[in-house]
């Protein structure tokens, strides 16, 4: 139910979510800084997996950076898109595979099959069922060359409490909020789709589990999270946003910050 809960869900806003990442500076957070760590992990060249990669916006950036890139993602509106954005971009050489697939099986993938594995902006986090979840993880890593990096980027508990507080204080009152505060766990139908938010203690460990031990562990909102008007002010400055970014990239690994930000993204190396 949940699996069909979050297609549903992605083929009702590709273009949105398309647009979510560039759309203002704030959301343009989370997109850049997940390109810093990109571009300070992967190897100059390679095969990369785009694992839930939704409507393509990283397989696009990834493939004009030259990489051979394959984007698999649940949604077949999102890749109908996809495949457009790539053409349009004129990347058909390097983003060749669009491909219809859960990230909780990648058994169309052989083992050791890429340079670098990527499940960015969430994919992870629309698994609800633990049992599957690690599974989704074991996949992502089998399919990883040994040394490749690993991105998996995820949505977070303590942020979305205080969404919650912020900005639908009622809904502390409805039946999910406590199984959400808690577990982790939400069902969907109240404006968002099927989720499990992780605390960082959480999705460390879920990959340390299965022998990954993380390189970094980053806020991708960082101190800016949930500061949606305060950053697109600053951003028109350009002397107070450069000195805000390098305030981003100072503090964005902090414990206290990964924790708190909207997104987290753990990166992880695959032993040799």
């Amino acid at each position: 139910m949940s699996e069909k809960r979050v297609k549903d869900y992605y083929t009702e806003c590709v273009r949105d979510e398309w647009k979510r990442l560039v759309q203002d500076a704030y959301h343009r957070l989370e997109f850049e800084t997940t390109l810093h760590y990109l571009e300070k992990y992967l190897p100059e060249r390679g095969r990369i997996l785009d694992a839930g990669g939704g409507p393509g916006r990283y397989t696009v950036e990834l493939a004009k950076r030259g990489y051979e890139v394959v984007l698999l993602d649940i949604t077949p509106a999102n890749l109908e898109f996809a495949r457009r954005k790539i053409k349009r971009a004129g990347v058909q050489d390097r983003a060749r595979e669009v491909v219809e697939g859960s990230i909780v099986d990648l058994s169309r993938f052989a083992d050791n099959a890429f340079d670098a594995v990527a499940c960015l902006g969430g994919p992870l986090s629309h698994v609800l069922e633990e049992g599957k979840r690690e599974k989704a993880i074991r996949e992502l890593i089998r399919v990883a060359k040994p040394g490749a990096p690993l991105f998996v980027s995820v949505m977070s508990r303590l942020s979305v409490l205080v969404i919650e507080l912020q900005l639908f204080p009622h809904e502390l009152e409805a039946p999910f909020f406590v199984p959400l505060r808690d577990g982790g766990d939400y069902p969907g139908g109240y404006g968002f789709t099927a989720c499990h938010f992780f605390l960082p203690e959480e999705l460390e460990q879920a990959f340390r589990s299965q022998g990954i031990t993380p390189l970094e562990m980053v806020g991708l909102e960082g101190l800016s999270s949930r500061q949606p008007k305060a950053v697109n002010e600053t951003a028109r400055r350009k002397k107070r946003w450069r000195i805000w970014m390098e305030t981003h990239y100072r503090t964005c690994t902090h414990p206290a910050i990964v924790g708190t930000s909207e997104h987290m993204l753990l990166i992880g190396r695959k032993d040799l």
